[in-house]
This record gives structure tokens, sequence and C-alpha cells, in this order.
């Protein structure tokens, strides 16, 4: 019988090429891992090892990967002894990782127009998406956090009819790609709209025709409280949803079945697997609790 990752889960010692501190504990990784970064997708995952004296790895989404020059970028932000660890290395110092893991976002060329979501350490699969996407205007992107953003802020250059005009922060990245974004926060960030990320869609798709709504699938990724939100407004447009799950896991590979969560698949409820089943799973198949 066909498994999908037969022979596309690689077990790599990765090198790391820099490493880049944000605030709130944040950190943005980049690795020499050339398997890794010619199978990545967007929306799959690395589980990295994060000190050889600590045997639990920590799954990391993947927020680039360069074929090419055979690196792949992560972030993470510091919430226990691991990422600490994590934290500590250094450019020329080696990680292990397995990954690519996991089934990634599915773009739909019958609905072309991409709405993307992203929560706090949720961004960074929805940045690669971007990446990965056809040219502009295929997408545009609303991204949240209550901590300060692993990036440099900018004014937004590119409009977004139905956002208020104090909410003129972007991410730069995105712009260069010709992608409008705009940023939403609670914790008074300059520039962000002062509120959830999901109001920010829902005040742009409310003043999109049925002819445009037609054409608009929501991608998303973030903590459990914004997915539910997520899951909530694309069911309120009749828009189809692909959402990027976090989870705790232990191996990482579908063998512990640790992170099984419950699925509607052809009207039953069926337990699937985050690591490998998921973690992008259709937004109106899914519990999110």
């Amino acid at each position: 019988m066909h498994r999908p990752h037969r022979g596309t889960i690689h077990c790599i010692d990765a090198r790391v090429i820099a490493q880049q501190a944000w605030p709130d504990r944040q950190f943005i990784m980049r690795l020499h891992a050339p398997d890794c970064a010619r199978s990545a997708t967007p929306g799959t995952f690395v589980h990295v090892r994060c000190n050889p004296d600590i045997p639990m790895r920590r799954p990391l989404s993947i927020m680039g990967a360069n074929a090419s020059e055979g690196w792949i970028e992560v972030l993470y932000k510091v919430v226990g002894h691991g990422l600490a660890a994590l934290s500590r290395a250094e450019p020329g110092d080696l990680v292990n990782l397995l990954g690519p893991v996991g089934q990634g976002f599915r773009p739909d060329p019958a609905r072309p127009q991409a709405v993307l979501l992203g929560g706090g350490v949720g961004i960074p699969p929805l940045v690669f998406l971007a990446a990965r996407l056809p040219a502009a205007p295929a997408a545009i992107a609303f991204l949240g956090s209550e901590s300060p953003f692993p990036f440099a802020t900018a004014t937004a250059r590119l409009p977004l009819p139905g956002i208020p005009a104090s909410a003129e922060a972007c991410m730069p990245q995105l712009e260069a790609l010709g992608i409008a974004s705009r940023l939403a926060s609670k914790a008074g960030l300059p520039g962000s709209y002062p509120g959830y990320v999901t109001d920010l869609a829902r005040g742009w798709l409310a003043t999109r025709s049925a002819a445009e709504l037609a054409a608009i699938t929501v991608y998303a990724c973030g903590p459990t409280p914004m997915l539910r939100a997520v899951k909530e407004l694309a069911a309120g447009f009749g828009l189809p949803s692909q959402l990027c799950v976090e989870e705790f896991m232990a191996c990482g590979v579908g063998g512990c079945a640790g992170c099984v969560m419950p699925v509607m698949i052809d009207g039953q409820r069926q337990m699937k697997r985050v690591c490998v089943d998921g973690p992008v799973f259709d937004g109106a198949a899914i519990y999110v609790p």
C-alpha cells in the first residue's frame, strides 16, 4: 500500500546558517538542509531535536525554503527549555531534524484568490504559501500577534478596501511579492488594527461581490481560538477554508497517534493524526474545540 511519506521524510543533521533574534524571545533560524528544502511545501513542518541532551523533538513550521541554495527557515518562540536550548545554537552548529512532515496547503485553481490569516507563530506557513502562489494579486494577508511581530513592519502601499485607515502597518516581505497585507494586535502595536485578525478579514470580505467571493479560498494557521473564529468567518461568507492545526506531538511521524483529532469525512467521524494526515485540514471537516 502506498504511504505518502515513505521516502520523503528525511533525517538530517542540518547546519545552522543564521539565527536572528526578535523581541519577546522569538527567533528565525536558517538551516542548510538540501533534501528538506527540495521537498518542503507550505504547511509542512520539521520535527527538531533542540539539543542532543533533550530527547523530545519540537515541531516547527517551515517559513520558507530555497531548493537551489539548499536552505529552510523556521520561526519559533521560546516557551520551554527545549526551544531555549535551540535559541542558543550558533552558525555552524548542527541541528538534527526530521522533515518535511505533513500534508500542506492545497491551492484550488478554481478559487485562485487566497485570503491568508496567520496568528503568532502560525504566521510562517502563510508566508511560505504566499511565496509559492501565482503572481499577485492572487493573495492578500492578515496577520495578528500579541507579541511584537518578528519582522520590521512598514506603512502599507498596496490598498485594501474595507480596512480602517489607522490599520496601516504591513509585512514588507509580502508587499515585495505584490501581496497586500495588514496587521492586527490587541497589544497596541503601532499601525496595527486594535482587535482580532478575523475582524480585519471580515471588513475586507464584506466589500467583495458575489462573483469575487466565488473565487476565494481562506487559508489560516494560528492558535485554536483563532482557527475557530476563522472557521466561523469562512462559513459565514460561504467560503472554503484550509486550516493548519497546531498540536502537541511526540513522534511527529504518525507512529504514536498522540496527536489525533476528529475529522468528518464523507459524513463519518474519523480520527486523523495531525502530524502526517495534517497538519492542514479542510476547515469545514474538523472540530475546533
